[in-house]
């Protein structure tokens, strides 16, 4: 197979921080100058980009005055109707600054969480502003790393309160804006509130506009808890709660590694790519990476397109994979149209299954499922052995 071109078509977007993070780390000083925001924009559009995402921090520096605010945002919206990138999300950095070092809307300090509220409601202001459609909500500093430190059902019920008051904000301002709360599992803080897809799903059903909020779930932040990515997205999609995602790599859980998407557990990309296509994910495809400090700002550009590039690669992987004939027969043996049928058939109830004479369990313990060769076909696919 040839190697794919991205275009804006295919709704690929970045953060603004992934591609201007500078190389630092807890144990390292930072091995590339900052990046001028405009500039981002200029070879993101280059590369074919469709759209672009920011914290508030990461376009106008913490403490700016409004006037030099203004400034900043007249530029940047110049370098987004030059280049052509659309604005897909926005999000607030409520982690950098020592105010937060204690968590945001969860803090045990009353006056911080009004800070970090009123934060969020500026910058909420200026994405709505931009056209935005998804303001992603990341609590990387809500949690503990201590049992007293931090009293977990009251900690809820004041993140709980943060999102309901947000909520309330975009309601009465008529902004077209949903939320995603992105979930991750520990780092920085040792453990983090919401960690997994399933605790932010169970916290949104106790909110006062559950239907205003979804899940960005992150390649990385998953696997980092042991988790199955593409089954973590695959129960969001079947929620109707994957409002964004966050592609990357990562190998298993550690750190949290933001390696460019493929570049880590690539069966697991390709099962990512596979849940998206079958369940018609029809939201940007966001990478939120950052290129290893061994790299200049051309290796930068290099991972990023690599990210794209590697999506469309397993795209097109995937698409053969379920076009193969031999995929659809391995599937049919495998009983997987059968998965699709209900238990019940219509109209019967548990009386009736009571009362069915049902297959005996000695027979269908002896038959083989058939994952075996199903799952070969795939990585066959996956490995380029069979043609697309």
């Amino acid at each position: 197979m040839s190697i794919p071109v991205p275009v804006p078509e295919d709704h690929f977007s970045f953060g603004l921080w992934t591609v201007a993070y500078p190389g630092h780390d807890p144990f390292g000083a930072p091995t590339r100058a900052p990046m001028d925001p405009v500039h981002a924009l200029e070879r993101l559009a280059d590369l074919g980009a469709y759209g672009v995402n920011f914290h508030d921090d990461d376009l106008i520096p913490f403490g700016t005055d409004d006037a030099e605010r203004e400034r900043i945002i007249e530029r940047w919206k110049k370098g987004l109707a030059d280049t052509g990138l659309v604005v897909t999300t926005a999000t607030t950095n409520l982690f950098h600054h020592p105010v937060f070092k204690d968590g945001a809307f969860t803090s045990n300090d009353r006056e911080v969480r009004r800070f970090a509220i009123r934060k969020v409601m500026r910058n909420i202001e200026l994405a709505a502003e931009l056209g935005a459609k998804t303001y992603v909500c990341w609590g990387g500093r809500e949690g503990a790393e201590s049992g007293a430190a931090k009293d977990v059902p009251a900690a809820l019920d004041r993140y709980r309160e943060a999102f309901n008051v947000l909520g309330d904000f975009v309601h009465d301002r008529g902004y077209d804006l949903r939320f995603a709360i992105e979930p991750k599992p520990n780092e920085p803080r040792g453990d983090i509130l919401l960690p997994t897809i399933g605790h932010a799903l169970a916290f949104i059903e106790t909110l006062d506009r559950p239907e205003a909020v979804g899940v960005n779930p992150e390649v990385g932040h998953e696997e980092m808890a042991g988790m199955n990515a593409a089954h973590g997205y695959a129960q969001a999609l079947w929620h109707g709660k994957l409002f964004h995602i966050d592609l990357n790599g990562q190998n298993g859980p550690r750190y949290d590694q933001d390696l460019r998407f493929g570049a880590g557990n690539a069966r697991g990309a390709f099962w990512i790519v596979d849940t998206l296509e079958q369940g018609d994910y029809a939201g940007p495809v966001h990478f939120d990476f950052k290129t290893p400090r061994t790299e200049d700002e051309d290796g930068v550009w290099v991972a990023a397109a690599a990210c794209m590039t590697n999506y469309l690669i397993l795209r097109e992987k995937v698409r053969a994979f379920r076009a193969d004939p031999e995929v659809q027969d391995a599937l049919e043996a495998a009983r997987l149209p059968d998965l699709f049928r209900p238990t019940l058939d219509d109209g019967e109830g548990w009386a009736d299954l009571e009362q069915a004479t049902l297959a005996d369990p000695d027979e269908l313990a002896v038959r083989g499922a058939g994952f075996e060769r199903l799952d070969q076909l795939a990585l066959e696919h996956l490995y380029g052995v069979r043609a697309s």
